[in-house]
C-alpha cells in the first residue's frame, strides 16, 4: 500500500496553490540544467540534450496523469484532441498562464492551440535569434510530437507560425494546429524513452483518489479553458500534486539519460546533476513558501523541507517528519538515482538552498542516522546570513522565477 502523502496534510485550497506552483516548478528545471549544458557541450549540444530529456518523459507521465484522473482513452493509444490538450494543462511543459495555451478544438480529430504569453520565449528571446530558433523549432517539433503520441501514435502538431516573432511584437506568440490522421506515420519513440520507462517511478503505485470527497475526481467531463484546480476535491489534488513530482523525477531522468553519453567522465556528469539540482531546489523552496506562507524558523523551514519536491511523493522518497528533524530513508527514488540519491552527510547543498529561501540565516546540519540506513536532517539558525548560491541566481534569470498568477475564471470549450 502507498504511504500517505505528504500534501495530505494541506487544505484544498493550498492545494489548488500548489499543484500550479509545482507545474510551474517543473518548467524551470530546464533554467536549472541547461546554462552548464551550454557551459559544457555548446548550444548544438544542449538542444540534443532537451530533445531526449523531455521526448523521453513527457509520454510516461502524460499516460499517467491520463490514468490518474479518469481522462485515459478507451482503447490506449486511440484518444482525441481534447484529450491531448488536457494533459498539457497538466504538465509541467506548459504550466498554468507563465505558458499561456488557448485551446480551440474543431472535432475529435482536429484542433489547434496558441499561446498569448509564453514565459520560455521570453526566457530565450534577449539571448538572440539562434537561441530562440533552437527551442521553437528544434526542440518543440520533436518534443511536441512526444508529448501528443501518449494519447495517438498518428497525432501530429505542426506550426501556423512561431517565432523568431515578425514583427518583433506578434501576438500571439505561437499557434500551432493538432491533428490526428490513420495517414500520418506512426511516431517514433527516442530510445531512452524505453529505458525511462522500466524506471521505479514510471510504474510507481500512488493512493487513489476519493471520489465521495466535495469536488471534482477526475476530469472526464468536458475540456475546460483555464482548468479551475480549486474545482478538484482535496484528495483529487493531492494526487496531482504526487503525479506532478513524479514528472519532474522522469524529467530529471530523462536528463541524466541524456547527459551520461556526453559527460567526459562520472564527475563531470555528477557536477552537472548537482548545479542543476541546486538551482531548482531553492527557487522551488522560494515559490513554495511564499504560497504557503511558511514562517520563517527551523520548523517551518522542516515543513517547507517536507513539502519539496526533492523529496517527493512519499511513496517515491522516504522521510520520516519528526518535530526537530527529518530522516530521509533508502527508497525507489535511491534505485532510480533521483535527485534525492545524489544528497548526504556528504553533500547536501539542495537542502541549505531551500532552507535559505526562508531566511538566509537558516541552515542544515546532514548527518547519518544511527538507528538504521539513511541520514538525519536538522535545521539551525546561523549568525551570518548566506550568500545566494549562484546556480540558484542562474535560474532567477528567468521571468518564471518570480511569475506571478492571476485569477482566471473556467469555461468549457466547445467544438467549433
Amino acid at each position: 500500500m502507498s504511504p500517505s502523502s505528504r500534501y495530505a496534510e494541506l487544505t484544498r485550497e493550498e492545494l489548488a496553490e500548489v499543484v500550479r506552483e509545482l507545474l510551474l516548478i517543473g518548467q524551470l528545471i530546464d533554467r536549472a540544467g541547461m546554462a552548464w549544458c551550454i557551459s559544457a557541450f555548446g548550444r548544438e549540444e544542449m538542444l540534443r540534450i532537451a530533445i531526449v530529456e523531455w521526448a523521453a518523459a513527457s509520454p510516461i507521465y502524460t499516460r499517467r496523469m491520463q490514468a490518474a484522473l479518469g481522462y485515459a482513452p478507451a482503447v490506449p493509444g486511440q484518444g482525441d484532441v481534447p484529450t491531448i490538450f488536457k494533459g498539457l494543462q497538466l504538465d509541467i511543459g506548459a504550466p498554468p498562464q507563465f505558458m499561456d495555451f488557448r485551446y480551440t478544438v474543431h472535432d475529435a480529430r482536429h484542433g489547434e492551440f496558441h499561446l498569448d504569453h509564453c514565459g520560455a520565449l521570453m526566457d530565450v528571446e534577449p539571448m538572440g535569434e539562434e537561441y530562440v530558433r533552437g527551442m521553437c523549432h528544434d526542440i518543440e517539433d520533436p518534443t511536441f510530437d512526444a508529448t501528443a503520441i501518449a494519447t495517438h501514435p498518428r497525432a501530429q502538431v505542426r506550426p501556423v507560425h512561431r517565432p523568431p516573432r515578425t514583427p518583433a511584437d506578434q501576438m500571439p506568440h505561437c499557434r500551432w494546429t493538432v491533428v490526428i490522421d490513420d495517414a500520418h506515420p506512426e511516431a517514433v519513440a527516442v530510445p531512452e524513452l524505453a529505458v525511462n520507462e522500466r524506471s521505479r517511478a514510471a510504474g510507481l503505485e500512488l493512493a487513489p483518489i476519493d471520489p465521495t470527497e466535495d469536488g471534482a475526481a477526475d476530469y472526464a467531463g468536458p475540456l475546460v479553458s483555464d482548468l479551475d484546480l480549486a474545482a478538484f476535491s482535496r484528495s483529487a489534488l493531492v494526487r496531482i500534486a504526487d503525479e506532478v513530482c513524479l514528472q519532474m523525477a522522469l524529467l530529471d531522468r530523462g536528463f541524466t539519460l541524456a547527459l551520461e553519453p556526453r559527460a567526459g567522465s562520472s564527475e563531470q556528469l555528477l557536477d552537472i546533476r548537482r548545479k542543476q539540482l541546486v538551482g531548482v531546489a531553492g527557487i522551488a523552496a522560494a515559490r513554495l513558501a511564499r504560497v504557503l506562507d511558511v514562517p520563517p524558523d527551523t520548523e517551518g523551514a522542516l515543513r517547507l523541507l517536507a513539502l519539496h519536491p526533492v523529496l517527493n511523493p512519499a511513496a517515491y522518497v522516504s522521510v520520516e517528519a519528526g518535530s526537530d528533524a527529518l530522516v530521509v530513508r533508502p527508497s525507489a527514488a535511491d534505485e532510480d538515482g533521483a535527485w534525492v540519491s545524489l544528497i548526504g552527510p556528504e553533500w547536501f547543498v539542495p537542502l541549505q538552498v531551500a532552507v535559505q529561501a526562508l531566511d538566509p540565516h537558516l541552515d542544515v546540519e546532514v548527518t547519518s542516522e544511527g538507528a538504521g540506513p539513511g541520514w538525519r536532517v536538522e535545521v539551525v539558525r546561523r549568525p551570518e546570513p548566506a550568500p545566494e548560491a549562484s546556480e540558484v541566481a542562474v535560474v532567477r534569470f528567468s521571468t518564471g522565477a518570480d511569475f506571478v498568477f492571476e485569477p482566471r475564471r473556467s469555461l468549457p470549450i466547445i467544438p467549433v
